[in-house]
């Protein structure tokens, strides 16, 4: 497992080079985008990313502190726009009141609790707290989603119907713990997803992992 799971990553790395994930000019800029991209492309957040940067609001305090009708307005363009507007200002709300805002005094807490205490807030799942984690936070947390879990069962490393937790657990356990091989990797799994293990027409006779 440990070396075909290397060795995929090797494959990947040299079809597609560096992917620079997660583009973001703030480490508080990519929490905001783990929140937003929830059930939607990244074009749409970087839509409504540069509505808020626009409005000059990209700071904790000022997006808290604006109307929800307001905040859903600055962020329509990512679609759900009011269930983000009320999960963004869940997690605003535990952020400002036990960080201050700040993500350097987050990250100084360990990853254990740090991912329980964004779990709990409401609107936060195990993919977006991860991602906040691993690409906000710097902490070595692999991140699955569906194109993570495509790749997975396409290479029956997994079965129909593993869990979350499952499929982490395959990287976590098999990779050496470290932020910017997890950051990577999961860079590089979105982008097989995207360019050729895709949903409805997997190209899979071009695919860099075909062997």
């Amino acid at each position: 497992m440990k070396s075909n799971l290397a060795l995929i990553y090797r494959k990947l790395y040299a079809c597609f080079g560096p992917q620079f994930w997660w583009p973001a000019q703030s480490r508080f800029e990519v929490i905001v985008g783990a929140i937003l991209t929830q059930n939607t492309s990244w074009l749409n957040v970087e839509k409504a990313i540069k509505n808020i940067k626009a409005g000059k609001y990209m700071s904790p305090k000022k997006l808290y502190n604006l109307p929800d009708k307001k905040l859903a307005k600055v962020i329509r363009p990512a679609g759900y726009y009011n269930i983000k507007a009320r999960r963004l200002k869940n997690f605003l709300k535990v952020f400002l009141k036990y960080y201050r805002g700040s993500v350097s005094r987050m990250a100084s807490v360990d990853v254990k609790s740090l991912r329980e205490e964004l779990l709990e807030i409401n609107g936060i799942g195990p993919e977006t707290a991860d991602s906040i984690l691993l690409y906000a936070l710097e902490k070595p947390v692999f991140v699955i989603d569906a194109y993570t879990k495509r790749f997975l069962l396409r290479h029956r490393f997994i079965r129909e119907g593993s869990g979350y937790e499952e499929m982490q657990l395959l990287f976590m356990k098999t990779l050496r713990k470290d932020v910017n091989l997890f950051n990577e990797y999961h860079a590089l799994l979105v982008r097989l997803g995207k360019d050729f293990c895709l949903k409805a027409k997997p190209r899979c006779l071009v695919c860099p992992l075909k062997s």
